[in-house]
Formats: C-alpha cells, sequence, structure tokens
C-alpha cells in the first residue's frame, strides 16, 4: 500500500506554527470541556506587522468592500480570543491566523463572486494560494491558508479538519450566526465591534449568501441548510447591527 509522507523540507514546529494539526471538525467535541470565557481586552490582541501581514492587509483593504474587511478583522480578533482562553496549548502562529482571517471572504466581492462558477470559497482559495505564494509566503502556510478558505463553511460532525480551519470555523459562524456564544464575553464583543463595526453585517452577509445561492445554485453555500435564515437570526450581534 502507498505511503503519504509529509514534504521533508518542513519541520513537525514549522507545521504546526501554520495550523497543520488534526482536530475535531464537529463544535461539540473540540469544545468539549472548555472554560468559562474571560474579559479579553481588544487592546492586548497584537496585530502581526510582518512583511508578508502588510502585504496581505493592504490588498484586502484594496480588494474587499468595507463590511466585509471589518468582518475579516472581527475574525481575527475573535480568533485569537478563542486560540488564548480556550486552545493555550495549540502553536499557530498569529500570522497565520491573521492572513487567513484578512482573506477567507475574498471569493465573494461582487467581482469574484461573477468571475467563477465555482463556490466563492473554492475560489478565494485558489486566489489566495495565488496571492500567498507570489508573495513569498512559505508553501506549507500558503496551503493551509487556501484549504481553510475552501472548508471554512463546512460545518459538520464528522472528520477533522486543522487546527486553523477550526479557529476560523468558530470565529466565522460567532460573527455571522452568534454560534457558541459562551466562547466570549459581551465585554470582549462590545471592544472588537467598536473597533470594527458592524454597520448592518448581518443583512448584508445574508443578502450575499443569497445573490451566490441564485447565481450558482449548486454553490457549496447550500449545504448549510436555512443558512439566510440562520443568519438574520443571530441575537447575539443583533444590538451591534446599528
Amino acid at each position: 500500500m502507498p505511503t503519504c509522507d509529509m514534504p521533508s523540507a518542513h519541520t513537525p514546529a514549522q507545521l504546526e506554527e501554520f495550523g497543520w494539526t488534526a482536530v475535531p471538525r464537529d463544535f461539540a467535541t473540540v469544545l468539549k470541556g472548555v472554560k468559562p470565557a474571560v474579559i479579553i481586552a481588544a487592546a492586548d490582541i497584537k496585530v502581526p506587522t510582518t512583511e508578508l501581514a502588510r502585504k496581505v492587509d493592504e490588498y484586502a483593504k484594496r480588494e474587499l468592500p468595507e463590511g466585509t474587511y471589518n468582518h475579516s478583522l472581527r475574525v481575527y480578533y475573535y480568533g485569537r480570543a478563542i486560540l488564548k482562553q480556550h486552545f493555550p496549548e495549540w502553536k499557530l502562529t498569529d500570522e497565520t491566523l491573521y492572513i487567513t482571517a484578512l482573506l477567507h471572504d475574498i471569493g465573494c466581492t461582487p467581482s469574484n463572486l461573477r468571475a467563477t462558477l465555482m463556490s466563492f470559497e473554492f475560489y478565494g482559495g485558489l486566489l489566495a494560494l495565488d496571492l500567498l505564494k507570489s508573495s513569498g509566503a512559505p508553501l506549507p502556510q500558503a496551503e493551509n491558508v487556501a484549504e481553510t478558505i475552501i472548508r471554512h463553511q463546512d460545518l459538520g460532525e464528522t472528520g477533522t479538519v486543522t487546527q486553523l480551519c477550526q479557529v476560523i470555523l468558530l470565529a466565522t459562524v460567532f460573527d455571522n450566526v452568534g454560534l457558541n456564544p459562551e466562547l466570549i464575553t459581551t465585554e470582549t464583543i462590545q471592544q472588537v465591534v467598536q473597533l470594527y463595526p458592524r454597520n448592518g453585517w448581518t443583512k448584508c452577509f445574508a443578502d450575499t449568501v443569497g445573490e451566490e445561492c441564485a447565481l450558482k445554485p449548486w454553490a457549496h453555500t447550500t449545504a448549510i441548510d436555512g443558512f439566510a435564515e440562520k443568519i438574520m437570526g443571530n441575537t447575539l450581534m443583533a444590538p451591534y447591527d446599528k
């Protein structure tokens, strides 16, 4: 039987830093035994300033609508808060989480949504892979960012995902649907939203979901039953959606 070996050029420590560790895809399983959330000040969450982080941020600011850009930064902040208090043993780097958060919705910009017949996550993963490779990102980092973008709406109870993908899954559904509200305190939410306002993000994203499903009735988004309705029912974020 053939075997599948990891590329020898990359050490296990590097793969851990880029989030290549398998964890359960199921939220209930991966969150089993987590402790109650504590207040984490948004000011204590550091934004990476590496050359790669700056390049990706410049690209995201240029390509993403303001609402999507703000959502992407909220996903980074929520992801860091989740890592810090619930998975402190995970060695995923801030830079990897940051560039993934910034690029995870690149496929659903108005132009990119219409540039392909592919589902927005899949196209976004390809765009991110090309961008990161041309920007000098290490290949295993670029590949996990791409895989995570492709799978960032891959909700379910079976199988595994990478640690990077799981953090992005938890942070995106927290912001978009209000799922697993116990993960982050109200105080932290308020501080993050003050930095990156929602400005009606709930309706904006629900409309985008409906638009993709109308344009591409085969889209992967259709796998999430009643997704637009779940988004509009986000009571956790309703107070901040002005």
